[in-house]
C-alpha cells in the first residue's frame, strides 16, 4: 500500500485543530499551527520568538511570507478533489508593519477558483488586530501524471490506498 492525497484536504486539516491527527513538520519547525479549517478559507497562527527574528529585533519578512504561503496552500488544499493536487505559481507578498513580539495570525482564502488556476489572498494580522502584511498567490492544479508524486505521505496523514 501506498499514500495517496484523497482529495480535499479539509477533514485533515480539521483533524489537526482537533489535536487527534498527524503532524506538518515545517509548521512544527516554525512554530505555527492551524487554528482554522473551512473550505476555500484556513488560519494559521504564530507566536514569534527570537528565533523568527531579524537582526532588527522584527519578526523575519521571510517567516510571514512563509505563513502566508502555508495559509493560502492549505485553503487551495481544500478545494482539491481526489486524485489531484496543486502547486504554487506565484505569491506576492507586502509588508505594512514590523512584528516584534505579537501573535500573528494568516488568513488565507481562495478568491477565485477555476479547472486549472485558484487565485488566493491572505491577511496577516497581529494581536491587536493590525494588518501587519498582505498577500496573494496563483496556485496550478495538477491533474493525472502531473499530479504523480505529490501525494501527502502516510506519515503526514495521507490515505493509504491500494497501490
Amino acid at each position: 500500500m501506498e499514500a495517496r492525497f484523497s482529495g480535499p484536504m479539509l477533514p485533515f486539516l480539521q483533524e489537526i485543530i482537533a489535536g487527534r491527527s498527524f503532524s506538518m513538520p515545517l509548521a512544527e519547525h516554525l512554530g505555527f499551527h492551524v487554528v482554522e479549517a473551512a473550505r476555500g478559507v484556513v488560519t494559521v497562527e504564530l507566536t514569534p520568538g527570537e528565533v523568527h527574528q531579524n537582526i532588527a529585533g522584527t519578526v523575519h519578512g521571510g517567516v510571514l511570507s512563509v505563513i502566508a504561503d502555508s495559509a493560502m496552500g492549505l485553503a487551495f488544499g481544500t478545494t482539491i478533489e481526489a486524485g489531484q493536487s496543486f502547486t504554487t505559481v506565484e505569491q506576492k507578498i507586502n509588508y505594512l508593519r514590523p512584528v516584534f513580539d505579537k501573535t500573528v495570525r494568516a488568513r488565507g482564502e481562495v478568491i477565485q477558483r477555476g479547472r486549472t488556476l485558484g487565485f488566493m489572498e491572505c491577511r496577516i494580522l497581529d494581536s491587536d488586530g493590525k494588518l501587519v502584511a498582505f498577500a496573494t498567490s496563483t496556485y496550478a492544479v495538477l491533474d493525472g501524471q502531473s499530479a504523480q508524486g505529490r501525494e501527502i505521505r502516510d506519515e503526514y496523514g495521507g490515505q493509504e490506498t491500494d497501490g
